[in-house]
Protein backbone atom coordinates (compact mmCIF):
# COMPACT_ATOMS: atom_id res chain seq x y z
CA UNK A 1 0.00 0.00 0.00
CA UNK A 2 2.67 2.50 1.30
CA UNK A 3 4.98 2.08 -2.63
CA UNK A 4 1.19 2.15 -4.12
CA UNK A 5 0.63 5.48 -3.02
CA UNK A 6 4.85 6.81 -3.63
CA UNK A 7 4.29 5.49 -6.95
CA UNK A 8 0.75 7.37 -7.77
CA UNK A 9 1.93 10.22 -5.65
CA UNK A 10 5.42 10.60 -7.63
CA UNK A 11 3.94 10.27 -10.91
CA UNK A 12 1.30 13.45 -10.43
CA UNK A 13 4.42 15.42 -8.82
CA UNK A 14 6.18 14.58 -12.32
CA UNK A 15 3.29 16.03 -14.44
CA UNK A 16 2.91 18.55 -12.32
CA UNK A 17 5.87 19.70 -12.72
CA UNK A 18 6.39 19.21 -16.59
CA UNK A 19 2.97 20.65 -16.91
CA UNK A 20 4.66 24.20 -15.33
CA UNK A 21 7.06 24.04 -17.04
CA UNK A 22 4.61 24.67 -20.10
CA UNK A 23 6.05 20.94 -21.73
CA UNK A 24 4.14 19.47 -24.12
CA UNK A 25 2.82 15.75 -23.24
CA UNK A 26 3.07 16.38 -19.58
CA UNK A 27 1.54 13.17 -18.93
CA UNK A 28 4.83 11.58 -20.31
CA UNK A 29 6.91 12.40 -17.16
CA UNK A 30 4.04 10.56 -14.93
CA UNK A 31 4.82 7.22 -17.12
CA UNK A 32 8.90 8.11 -16.74
CA UNK A 33 9.16 8.59 -12.94
CA UNK A 34 6.65 5.19 -12.56
CA UNK A 35 9.03 3.15 -14.85
CA UNK A 36 12.04 4.67 -12.95
CA UNK A 37 11.12 3.81 -9.58
CA UNK A 38 12.74 0.46 -8.66
CA UNK A 39 13.14 -1.60 -5.11
CA UNK A 40 15.96 -0.03 -3.91
CA UNK A 41 18.48 3.03 -4.12
CA UNK A 42 21.33 1.24 -6.20
CA UNK A 43 18.60 -0.56 -8.52
CA UNK A 44 17.25 3.03 -9.31
CA UNK A 45 20.15 4.66 -9.70
CA UNK A 46 21.22 2.25 -12.23
CA UNK A 47 18.14 1.77 -13.89
CA UNK A 48 18.67 5.89 -14.41
CA UNK A 49 22.03 5.76 -15.55
CA UNK A 50 21.09 2.58 -17.98
CA UNK A 51 17.71 5.04 -19.05
CA UNK A 52 19.63 8.13 -20.12
CA UNK A 53 22.32 5.90 -22.14
CA UNK A 54 19.79 4.63 -23.73
CA UNK A 55 18.01 7.87 -24.27
CA UNK A 56 20.68 9.70 -25.76
CA UNK A 57 20.72 6.31 -28.48
CA UNK A 58 17.25 6.58 -29.04
CA UNK A 59 17.63 10.22 -30.02
CA UNK A 60 20.38 9.31 -32.53
CA UNK A 61 18.50 6.33 -33.65
CA UNK A 62 15.06 8.56 -34.42
CA UNK A 63 16.92 11.33 -36.24
CA UNK A 64 18.79 8.79 -38.41
CA UNK A 65 16.03 6.67 -39.60
CA UNK A 66 13.18 9.58 -39.81
CA UNK A 67 15.60 11.75 -42.06
CA UNK A 68 16.43 8.57 -44.35
CA UNK A 69 12.36 7.63 -44.44
CA UNK A 70 11.07 10.77 -43.20
CA UNK A 71 8.19 10.94 -40.37
CA UNK A 72 6.56 7.56 -41.24
CA UNK A 73 5.43 4.48 -39.37
CA UNK A 74 8.68 2.43 -41.56
CA UNK A 75 10.82 4.96 -40.30
CA UNK A 76 9.77 3.75 -36.29
CA UNK A 77 9.41 0.78 -37.08
CA UNK A 78 13.55 1.56 -38.63
CA UNK A 79 14.38 2.60 -35.26
CA UNK A 80 12.46 0.48 -33.24
CA UNK A 81 14.14 -2.57 -34.37
CA UNK A 82 17.93 -1.14 -34.25
CA UNK A 83 17.24 0.34 -31.11
CA UNK A 84 15.52 -2.87 -29.12
CA UNK A 85 18.62 -4.63 -30.32
CA UNK A 86 20.94 -2.14 -28.90
CA UNK A 87 18.82 -2.43 -25.46
CA UNK A 88 18.64 -5.85 -25.86
CA UNK A 89 22.39 -6.53 -26.23
CA UNK A 90 23.61 -3.96 -23.90
CA UNK A 91 21.42 -4.96 -20.64
CA UNK A 92 19.06 -1.84 -21.07
CA UNK A 93 15.74 -4.06 -21.75
CA UNK A 94 13.53 -1.44 -19.23
CA UNK A 95 14.11 1.06 -22.04
CA UNK A 96 12.67 0.12 -24.58
CA UNK A 97 9.46 0.91 -23.66
CA UNK A 98 9.98 4.20 -22.34
CA UNK A 99 12.20 5.74 -24.67
CA UNK A 100 10.44 4.67 -27.69
CA UNK A 101 7.41 6.53 -26.08
CA UNK A 102 8.73 9.66 -25.97
CA UNK A 103 10.07 8.85 -29.47
CA UNK A 104 6.38 8.72 -30.77
CA UNK A 105 6.21 12.26 -29.92
CA UNK A 106 7.99 13.21 -33.21
CA UNK A 107 6.10 11.29 -35.53
CA UNK A 108 2.83 12.36 -34.50
CA UNK A 109 4.34 16.14 -34.43
CA UNK A 110 6.40 15.14 -37.84
CA UNK A 111 9.07 17.21 -36.62
CA UNK A 112 11.94 17.13 -34.94
CA UNK A 113 12.82 20.43 -34.10
CA UNK A 114 15.41 21.33 -31.64
CA UNK A 115 12.33 23.05 -29.56
CA UNK A 116 10.50 19.66 -29.07
CA UNK A 117 13.87 17.91 -28.62
CA UNK A 118 14.11 19.86 -25.63
CA UNK A 119 10.81 18.73 -24.74
CA UNK A 120 11.41 15.38 -24.95
CA UNK A 121 14.46 15.73 -22.95
CA UNK A 122 13.13 17.79 -20.29
CA UNK A 123 9.95 15.18 -19.69
CA UNK A 124 12.98 12.75 -18.91
CA UNK A 125 14.75 14.22 -16.98
CA UNK A 126 11.70 15.46 -15.12
CA UNK A 127 10.38 11.78 -14.81
CA UNK A 128 13.83 10.10 -13.92
CA UNK A 129 14.65 12.75 -11.27
CA UNK A 130 11.46 12.42 -9.40
CA UNK A 131 11.52 8.58 -9.46
CA UNK A 132 15.27 9.04 -8.31
CA UNK A 133 14.56 11.60 -5.16
CA UNK A 134 11.42 9.63 -4.20
CA UNK A 135 13.56 6.38 -3.83
CA UNK A 136 16.28 8.13 -2.07
CA UNK A 137 14.11 7.50 1.41
CA UNK A 138 14.83 4.14 1.41
CA UNK A 139 17.33 2.92 4.15
CA UNK A 140 18.67 -0.74 5.42
CA UNK A 141 16.02 -2.71 7.33
CA UNK A 142 18.41 -4.19 9.62
CA UNK A 143 15.51 -4.86 12.36
CA UNK A 144 14.42 -6.74 10.12
CA UNK A 145 17.19 -8.74 9.26
CA UNK A 146 18.36 -8.99 12.99
CA UNK A 147 14.87 -10.49 13.76
CA UNK A 148 15.13 -13.07 10.71
CA UNK A 149 18.98 -13.61 11.35
CA UNK A 150 17.48 -14.49 15.13
CA UNK A 151 15.08 -17.11 13.34
CA UNK A 152 17.52 -18.61 11.39
CA UNK A 153 19.78 -19.38 14.57
CA UNK A 154 16.94 -20.43 16.34
CA UNK A 155 16.07 -23.00 14.05
CA UNK A 156 19.54 -24.11 13.28
CA UNK A 157 19.84 -24.60 17.34
CA UNK A 158 16.50 -26.17 17.03
CA UNK A 159 17.71 -29.08 13.86
CA UNK A 160 21.22 -29.81 16.21
CA UNK A 161 18.96 -30.48 18.96
CA UNK A 162 17.29 -33.45 17.15
CA UNK A 163 19.75 -34.38 15.24
CA UNK A 164 21.48 -35.22 19.22
CA UNK A 165 18.17 -36.90 20.37
CA UNK A 166 17.43 -38.88 16.94
CA UNK A 167 20.85 -40.30 16.38
CA UNK A 168 20.26 -42.25 19.53
CA UNK A 169 17.22 -43.70 18.22
CA UNK A 170 16.71 -46.91 16.61
CA UNK A 171 13.44 -46.08 14.94
CA UNK A 172 14.00 -43.02 12.77
CA UNK A 173 10.12 -43.43 11.04
CA UNK A 174 9.16 -40.37 13.17
CA UNK A 175 12.53 -38.21 12.12
CA UNK A 176 11.41 -36.02 9.29
CA UNK A 177 13.34 -32.85 7.36
CA UNK A 178 10.70 -30.22 8.06
CA UNK A 179 12.79 -28.34 10.25
CA UNK A 180 15.52 -28.13 7.61
CA UNK A 181 13.07 -27.12 4.59
CA UNK A 182 11.44 -24.32 7.26
CA UNK A 183 15.13 -23.36 7.76
CA UNK A 184 15.52 -23.03 4.23
CA UNK A 185 12.50 -20.90 3.59
CA UNK A 186 13.71 -18.66 6.52
CA UNK A 187 17.41 -18.23 5.02
CA UNK A 188 15.77 -17.09 1.69
CA UNK A 189 13.71 -14.56 3.40
CA UNK A 190 16.65 -13.46 5.31
CA UNK A 191 18.62 -13.35 1.65
CA UNK A 192 16.34 -11.51 0.56
CA UNK A 193 16.31 -8.82 2.93
CA UNK A 194 20.18 -8.80 3.23
CA UNK A 195 20.27 -8.03 -0.74
CA UNK A 196 17.96 -5.11 -0.10
CA UNK A 197 19.90 -3.98 2.75
CA UNK A 198 22.76 -4.17 0.59
CA UNK A 199 21.32 -2.35 -2.42
CA UNK A 200 19.90 0.97 -0.47
CA UNK A 201 23.51 1.52 1.15
CA UNK A 202 25.04 3.66 -2.73
CA UNK A 203 27.93 4.41 -0.11
CA UNK A 204 28.92 1.24 2.27
CA UNK A 205 29.26 -1.43 0.73
CA UNK A 206 29.00 -3.72 3.62
CA UNK A 207 28.67 -7.50 2.96
CA UNK A 208 27.69 -8.40 6.49
CA UNK A 209 24.73 -9.34 6.17
CA UNK A 210 25.29 -11.43 2.95
CA UNK A 211 28.11 -12.98 3.71
CA UNK A 212 26.79 -14.41 7.27
CA UNK A 213 23.46 -15.72 4.91
CA UNK A 214 25.92 -17.74 2.25
CA UNK A 215 27.33 -18.99 5.28
CA UNK A 216 24.25 -20.16 7.20
CA UNK A 217 23.09 -21.38 3.57
CA UNK A 218 26.24 -23.73 3.24
CA UNK A 219 25.70 -24.79 6.69
CA UNK A 220 22.31 -25.75 6.02
CA UNK A 221 23.19 -28.08 2.83
CA UNK A 222 25.89 -29.89 5.38
CA UNK A 223 22.80 -30.11 8.42
CA UNK A 224 21.24 -31.55 5.27
CA UNK A 225 23.58 -34.31 4.55
CA UNK A 226 24.00 -35.27 8.32
CA UNK A 227 20.30 -35.49 8.80
CA UNK A 228 20.47 -38.04 5.74
CA UNK A 229 23.20 -39.95 7.47
CA UNK A 230 21.76 -40.08 10.72
CA UNK A 231 18.63 -41.55 8.84
CA UNK A 232 20.50 -43.83 7.42
CA UNK A 233 22.22 -45.50 10.44
CA UNK A 234 20.26 -48.54 11.68
CA UNK A 235 22.78 -50.20 14.30
CA UNK A 236 23.87 -47.81 17.47
CA UNK A 237 27.22 -48.49 18.36
CA UNK A 238 28.56 -47.33 21.99
CA UNK A 239 30.07 -44.31 19.99
CA UNK A 240 26.70 -42.90 18.99
CA UNK A 241 26.53 -41.90 22.38
CA UNK A 242 29.76 -39.40 22.24
CA UNK A 243 28.82 -38.21 18.79
CA UNK A 244 25.22 -37.26 20.12
CA UNK A 245 26.87 -35.72 23.14
CA UNK A 246 29.04 -33.17 20.36
CA UNK A 247 25.98 -32.35 18.58
CA UNK A 248 24.69 -31.30 21.75
CA UNK A 249 27.20 -29.32 22.78
CA UNK A 250 27.29 -27.27 19.53
CA UNK A 251 23.87 -26.35 20.06
CA UNK A 252 24.56 -25.48 23.78
CA UNK A 253 27.55 -23.40 22.84
CA UNK A 254 25.77 -22.26 19.60
CA UNK A 255 26.31 -18.17 19.26
CA UNK A 256 26.74 -15.78 16.10
CA UNK A 257 30.02 -14.33 17.29
CA UNK A 258 31.50 -17.76 18.02
CA UNK A 259 34.60 -18.64 16.24
CA UNK A 260 34.15 -22.30 17.21
CA UNK A 261 37.65 -22.78 18.29
CA UNK A 262 36.54 -24.37 21.68
CA UNK A 263 34.30 -27.08 19.84
CA UNK A 264 36.86 -27.85 17.25
CA UNK A 265 39.12 -28.75 19.68
CA UNK A 266 36.52 -31.14 21.37
CA UNK A 267 35.65 -32.60 17.98
CA UNK A 268 39.79 -33.29 17.70
CA UNK A 269 39.60 -35.42 20.49
CA UNK A 270 36.77 -37.03 20.05
CA UNK A 271 38.63 -38.09 16.33
CA UNK A 272 41.74 -39.10 18.47
CA UNK A 273 39.34 -41.14 20.73
CA UNK A 274 37.48 -43.28 18.53
CA UNK A 275 40.03 -43.96 16.18
CA UNK A 276 41.79 -45.63 19.13
CA UNK A 277 38.70 -47.45 19.76
CA UNK A 278 39.01 -51.94 18.19
CA UNK A 279 37.30 -52.45 15.07
CA UNK A 280 34.17 -53.78 15.27
CA UNK A 281 33.41 -57.55 14.49
CA UNK A 282 29.88 -56.83 12.93
CA UNK A 283 29.50 -55.83 9.24
CA UNK A 284 26.44 -53.69 10.81
CA UNK A 285 28.25 -52.20 13.63
CA UNK A 286 30.92 -51.40 11.28
CA UNK A 287 29.02 -49.69 8.81
CA UNK A 288 27.30 -47.41 11.96
CA UNK A 289 30.52 -46.34 13.23
CA UNK A 290 31.97 -45.11 9.45
CA UNK A 291 29.01 -43.31 9.28
CA UNK A 292 29.53 -41.84 12.85
CA UNK A 293 32.63 -40.71 11.43
CA UNK A 294 31.70 -39.95 8.17
CA UNK A 295 29.30 -37.24 10.44
CA UNK A 296 32.04 -35.98 12.74
CA UNK A 297 33.77 -34.93 9.68
CA UNK A 298 30.70 -33.46 8.30
CA UNK A 299 30.48 -32.06 11.48
CA UNK A 300 33.82 -30.41 11.22
CA UNK A 301 32.97 -28.61 8.08
CA UNK A 302 29.58 -27.04 9.86
CA UNK A 303 32.23 -25.55 12.11
CA UNK A 304 35.02 -24.67 9.49
CA UNK A 305 32.47 -22.40 7.54
CA UNK A 306 31.58 -20.70 11.03
CA UNK A 307 34.93 -19.82 12.39
CA UNK A 308 35.97 -18.42 8.48
CA UNK A 309 33.01 -16.34 8.82
CA UNK A 310 34.28 -15.13 12.19
CA UNK A 311 37.77 -14.67 11.19
CA UNK A 312 36.85 -12.65 8.30
CA UNK A 313 34.56 -10.40 9.81
CA UNK A 314 36.11 -9.57 13.14
CA UNK A 315 33.86 -7.33 15.57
Amino acid sequence: MIKSIKIAAAAVLAITIAAELGLKYSATAGIITVLSIQNTKRETVKSARNRTLAFLCALILAAASFRLLGFTLLAFAGYLLSFALLCLYADWGEAIAMDSVLITHFLTEQSMSASLIGNEIALFLTGTTVGVLVNMHLRRREKAFKKLADDVDSQIKGILSRMSHWLLEEDKSGYGPDCLNQLKERLDLARICALNNYNNALWKKDSYELDYIQMRQQQSMVLQEIYENIKSITCLPRQAMQVAMLLEGIQQGYHRDNTAEGLLEDLDLLFQDLKSHELPSHREEFEARAILFYILKQIKKLLMLKREFVLAHPK
